[in-house]
């Protein structure tokens, strides 16, 4: 596929350093970073809209938070794809608010169902659409960045991997807090026989030499 995008090819020996900043993208790289760019616009804008439904103060706490360091990221990756260049400033890191504290165990809760009418819109519905925004997202700069050319563009994505996980993993606090987001556990059997099914290697590894074969057809 991607041979498709090499109608022009470089001259020999061809490298980077031939490049001024803003030119310095592969193709491939050019349109994910629209897909990447395109993404955020549109979490942006859904998060507006889920502002004018939410009621809980603690939502809407987290959503703006994290409105705003989104439209950051936002902006300096689009500065430094368009020149290439470090942006004005580097990426920061978000802090949630929430602890670490996890509730295990499932309580009787009503079937779930699709909305008959806008009014039934509720703040479970949103943090769970939130969260899915966040994980998405996050798994698309993830998998783009390991194929970005530009050093600085790929830097300014990877960097922020870890922060949407922050930002997914603090809507899923929110969410068990309010027993929107259930997590059931193993029986103390079942978790102890998983959680030992693996050791850790010990001893030096027998690797085989360079160009040999051991087993052969």
């Amino acid at each position: 596929m991607q041979n498709q995008y090499n109608q022009q090819t470089n001259p020999p020996n061809f490298n980077t350093q031939q490049l001024p900043n803003q030119m310095n993208h592969g193709g491939h790289e050019v349109f994910d970073l629209h897909e990447i760019l395109s993404g955020l616009i549109n979490v942006l804008d859904q998060y507006m809209m889920f502002r004018s439904f939410a009621k809980d103060p603690e939502l809407i706490d987290i959503l703006d938070r994290q409105y705003r360091f989104i439209l950051d990221h936002y902006n300096i990756l689009c500065e430094c794809f368009t020149s290439g260049a470090n942006p004005s400033h580097p990426t920061s890191e978000y802090r949630m608010k929430q602890n670490n504290t996890v509730t295990y165990g499932l309580k009787p809760s009503q079937p779930k169902k699709p909305n008959q009418s806008i009014s039934e819109i509720k703040d479970q519905g949103l943090s769970g659409h939130m969260l899915g925004l966040i994980k998405s997202t996050a798994s698309l700069l993830t998998m783009t960045s390991v194929e970005v050319t530009n050093p600085v563009v790929r830097r300014v994505m990877a960097d922020n991997v870890a922060n949407y996980v922050e930002m997914a993993y603090e809507i899923f606090l929110y969410q068990n807090k309010h027993q929107y987001y259930q997590v059931p556990q193993l029986s103390p059997q079942d978790m102890q026989q998983m959680t030992q099914s693996f050791i850790p290697a010990t001893g030096q590894p027998q690797m085989p030499p360079q160009g040999q074969q051991p087993f052969k057809q």
